[in-house]
């Protein structure tokens, strides 16, 4: 084998089956290619691995398999927690990061734990990271007085792939090991996240071209009582997976059930912007990675796929899917994915998006077409984007989109433009800038398939960023970075939204503690969204400051802190709110967890569009919340969970104040009632999980959950404990499903 920087340029010699185990035996990995240059990413230092670790790769007909030996001593504590898949708990685990085209586009995932626990990630636009997806790979590990070791073989029929020359095909790998006690990150290449670039750093490794062929079936029946409306109702479906080789790879589902399993987070929205709610399902998030296409607006991108099978457009509920095909492959240095779906009934609408991406070695060129046709509005909506990503040099991440759309409904037509720049300059001694500029015109339009939180926006930002790693040994903090933030935001009519200045501070601590800190100082400016088109309302300036504290597993506890002081309304600084969030996690095993947590909120000068039917009238509440979660995790063995998982949440709001505005967005004090009103909200959920095999399941699942809104207002801990009254839905689902590999 032949070394070449940080990279392998080839890997030769014989390529043989090695056994998944966890135990690297003697003479196993003779073949493979060493790893051993392991450097300090977290803290981002450089310095050499602060506990020895080693890494084997070698290409097999299989797939990709690698190895790891980790030598922890008996000074460094051991992590023993259990974990669920897609864990996020601070513990033991190794990483292996694969970029099968070598292109910096799509990065996979794969994470293990000491314990045997696993999860699985997409990564796109450099460092962001997606849990949604679910892959079908092999792994073990094995435990001993030194420390402890894993195995991962990841098949090549995990994502498609370009085809290569010569027998060999060249991709990029990251591999990494963290120390669950302190929190440390040691990782080769010396590559990292908290960088502007991170999947571009992987280091290139030259392999033997395999291919493998899958064809996957996996059919499911589903049955639902419910036992309000006492009724039940059976299902059934199927999801096709299909690679015949290496470059294609074809999933499609017919009468998807998308029955709740997984329960989303509970969020009471007032504002006039959408909660974004990212997909868990597995049609959907089956290699997504190459429909990537976002913007540095917060979760914008042209294909939400949680538009499919959401609201109806006649609403009647939630969507029926019919059937959805999604097929992506490549044509040469190209890629490409094909998108499709379509819901039943005559107010079902068919999605379809088409994506095609290029490398350029520094540049990446992609372009990205959406279109939705609803029959029951009489609209059709089209966007069609190019987007550019730039690596000039080692310090420069220049990325570009432009993306339009054209909307026509009832013999109407509208089109506009958006474009993004997003520039970062990595500067010598952790000193970084950030450039950010942003337009979106009145018109534009992608929310039919896609995710846009406001258009009509012209912003524009600098940052810069200090990261400090050499700190003494008797700091409490092994880094500190520090970032310092100018911003101007405008609306597409020439009127100010805000400027902003923001400094932050995020710290990682010895004992693997996280500590995040941050103030916004804001201008006045308006708000042309509050009154949904009926006028502005021009706002004072204001400030808030956040805190966040997350203390990883000590003994049988782990904590959680969150604190928050606000300004805003008409009041400004006036009228101060706040928040405050504490969560506990109690281990009562190692495989067994009960959790809770609280937040309190008040709202002193909390604006609320009054409808529709009342133009531009607005109340200014005295707002109160309280949101309890609690739960508990028990991962009874490798293949079964039960989660238990409760969310409730009381608002009270006392009206103090009724606006109206004139048309330069001035209040004027109204003699409209406005009444004062409480909100609760319950979701409760048990649910049963069985690994039946690789990617096959039995769930059982119960669910309860509803929702109120009155105009008593009798006290926010009124709301509270009334919201475990809620019964609007209950409901038991048993589902199955199993996949079969033909």
């Amino acid at each position: 084998m032949r070394l070449c920087g940080c990279g392998l340029v080839l890997l030769c010699g014989p390529a043989w089956a090695v056994e998944i185990d966890g135990t690297i035996a003697p003479g196993e990995w003779d073949t493979a290619t060493a790893i051993d240059d392991f450097r300090m990413v977290q803290p981002l230092t450089g310095a050499p691995a602060s506990q020895p670790t080693r890494a084997w790769v070698m290409a097999t007909p299989d797939g990709l398999a690698v190895a790891f030996r980790n030598t922890q001593p008996p000074e460094v504590p051991r992590t023993r927690q259990k974990v669920r898949r897609d864990f996020d708990e601070q513990v033991d685990r190794v990483n292996v990061f694969v970029d099968f085209d070598g292109d910096g586009r799509t990065g996979y995932a794969f994470t293990v734990s000491s314990t045997g626990g696993i999860a699985d990630e997409i990564i796109t636009n450099e460092s962001q990271f997606s849990s949604d997806w679910d892959g079908l790979w092999r792994h073990a590990v094995a435990e001993d007085e030194s420390g402890w070791s894993a195995e991962l073989l990841i098949p090549w029929h995990t994502a498609p792939m370009r085809d290569g020359s010569d027998g060999e095909r060249t991709l990029k790998l990251y591999l990494a090991r963290v120390v669950g006690s302190t929190g440390e990150r040691m990782a080769w290449p010396e590559a990292s996240f908290e960088r502007s670039r991170f999947l571009s750093d992987f280091a290139p490794l030259t392999v033997t071209q395999y291919s493998q062929s899958l064809l996957a079936v996996t059919p499911y029946v589903s049955g639902l009582y419910d036992n309000v409306g006492g009724d039940s109702q059976g299902n059934a479906g199927m999801d096709l997976f299909w690679k015949p080789n290496g470059r294609i790879q074809l999933s499609a589902t017919v009468n998807p059930d998308f029955g709740q399993v997984e329960s989303d987070d509970l969020v009471v929205n007032f504002s006039a912007t959408e909660t974004f709610v990212s997909d868990k399902r597995p049609f959907f998030t089956e290699n997504q990675g190459i429909f990537e296409y976002t913007t540095p607006s917060d979760f914008s991108q042209l294909l939400y796929t949680r538009r499919v099978g959401g609201p109806a457009d006649d609403g009647g509920g939630a969507s029926d899917i019919t059937a959805a095909l999604k097929l992506n492959g490549s044509l040469g240095a190209a890629k490409y994915g094909l998108f499709s779906a379509d819901e039943a009934g005559e107010a079902g609408r068919s999605f379809h998006a088409l994506r095609l991406v290029r490398d350029f070695s520094t540049q990446n060129l992609g372009m990205m077409m959406t279109r939705v046709e609803r029959p029951f509005l009489d609209r059709e909506a089209s966007v069609l984007g190019v987007d550019h990503d730039w690596r000039p040099s080692a310090r420069w991440n220049v990325r570009s989109r432009v993306f339009g759309s054209r909307v026509e409904q009832d013999g109407a037509r509208t089109s506009d433009l958006g474009a993004t720049v997003w520039a970062d300059y990595e500067m010598d001694r952790g000193w970084r800038q950030q450039w950010i500029a942003m337009h979106f015109g009145n018109e534009l339009e992608i929310n039919d398939a896609g995710y846009l939180s406001r258009n009509s926006t012209n912003y524009l930002h600098w940052q810069v960023s200090r990261r400090f790693t050499d700190l003494p040994d008797t700091s409490r903090y092994a880094s500190t970075d520090w970032r310092w933030r100018v911003s101007s935001n405008h609306n597409n009519r020439g009127q100010k939204l805000n400027d902003q200045f923001r400094m932050s501070r995020e710290g990682r601590l010895r004992d693997g503690s996280y500590e995040y800190a941050q103030i916004n100082v804001n201008s006045a400016g308006i708000s042309d969204l509050l009154l949904r088109g009926n006028g502005i309302v021009r706002l004072p300036a204001n400030f808030n400051a956040y805190y966040e504290y997350e203390r990883p597993r000590k003994g049988r506890w782990a904590h959680d802190v969150e604190a928050e002081l606000f300004g805003g309304g008409l009041a400004g600084n006036d009228r101060l709110g706040g928040s405050l969030w504490y969560g506990a996690t109690y281990f009562v095993s190692d495989a067994f967890s009960l959790n809770a947590g609280a937040i309190l909120i008040q709202r002193p000068d909390w604006l609320i569009w009054q409808g529709a039917d009342n133009g531009d009238l607005v109340g200014a509440f005295d707002g109160k919340e309280a949101k309890l979660l609690a739960g508990l995790d028990w991962t009874i063995d490798p293949r079964q969970e039960l989660r238990v998982k409760l969310q409730a949440i009381g608002i009270d709001a006392n009206a103090r104040h009724a606006w109206r505005f004139d048309p330069a967005g001035n209040a004027i004090a109204a003699t409209d009632t406005v009444e004062d009103f409480s909100v609760r909200n319950l979701a409760f959920q048990i649910r049963y999980r069985y690994e039946l095999a690789p990617l096959s399941y039995l769930y059982v699942v119960y669910g309860r959950g509803g929702f109120d809104r009155s105009t008593i207002a009798d006290g926010v801990d009124e709301a509270l404990v009334d919201s475990f009254d809620l019964r609007d839905d209950e409901q038991l689902m048993v589902k199955l499903s199993y996949r079969f590999e033909l």
